[in-house]
């Protein structure tokens, strides 16, 4: 069985994390199918439009601390860090719009890509929350630079520093979730909005999301070069293994 599932459709394609046991928790093989497999849709003349989604109760519980081995070097420690910015880069920077349809838990790592999306479109029950700070470790996903922007430097603080839980009507409220809609029309409404933007010319969208996410974020590379560099000093701290395996 694959991490993630990839599914082409009438000129959308569906990306969908798969590893339901773990509630779709990051290890290194999610990472990296989800990132090959946004290059992948990005390379194709065939999609027009992306949906991210979780399979099972929840769209990514962020690191699978079950899998979490201390890194044995900073070498390997950047590698990790810098695939899972290349999966932000794809989302962000990537030519196709990409519609997050958002389900269940989205945690650290997962907030950060539903975040990432183009059009976050959240289930009713879904919570999402940033764990890192208490664990010894900081934010990917460029979520330092795009959080302020969003909501604000004093709730983007709130939400880094001291981890709170948010439900899709607060998230809704403060600008982070585009939309809210009852948990089993999920996946229809994301399907709606996708074929709506599927019919747009291919030149004229591709253009708008280029333009707005290179000007609306001109400094996200710079923060998530950043953030990289101090994700790394957290994953070389022994306390951070401790405080993840106790989380």
């Amino acid at each position: 069985m694959t991490a993630v599932n990839y599914e082409v459709n009438e000129r959308i394609c569906t990306i969908t994390l798969n590893r339901t046991v773990s509630l779709n928790a990051m290890n290194r093989a999610l990472i990296d199918e989800t990132g090959n497999a946004f290059a992948k849709a990005n390379a194709d003349d065939a999609v027009h439009v992306i949906i991210f989604t979780g399979a099972g109760r929840a769209f990514c519980a962020g690191d699978d601390r079950e899998e979490h081995q201390h890194p044995e070097n900073e070498a390997q420690a950047r590698n990790l860090v810098e695939a899972i910015q290349r999966v932000t880069d794809e989302i962000v920077f990537g030519k196709k719009p990409v519609i997050g349809a958002i389900n269940g838990w989205a945690v650290g790592g997962g907030f950060e890509w539903a975040i990432n999306c183009d059009f976050p479109i959240w289930a009713e029950s879904a919570k999402g929350f940033f764990p890192e700070v208490s664990l010894n470790l900081f934010v990917t996903g460029g979520v330092t630079s795009l959080l302020p922007a969003l909501v604000g430097l004093n709730k983007a603080r709130e939400m880094l520093f001291l981890g709170e839980r948010y439900t899709a009507a607060e998230l809704l409220k403060i600008g982070v979730a585009w939309l809210v809609v009852e948990d089993e029309c999920l996946i229809k409404e994301a399907r709606k909005v996708a074929q709506k933007l599927a019919n747009l010319p291919t030149l004229s969208t591709q253009a708008m999301k280029c333009v707005l996410n290179q000007t609306a974020m001109s400094d996200l590379k710079a923060a998530m070069a950043l953030e990289t560099e101090a994700t790394i000093e957290g994953f070389m701290d022994p306390k951070t293994t401790e405080l993840l395996k106790d989380f």
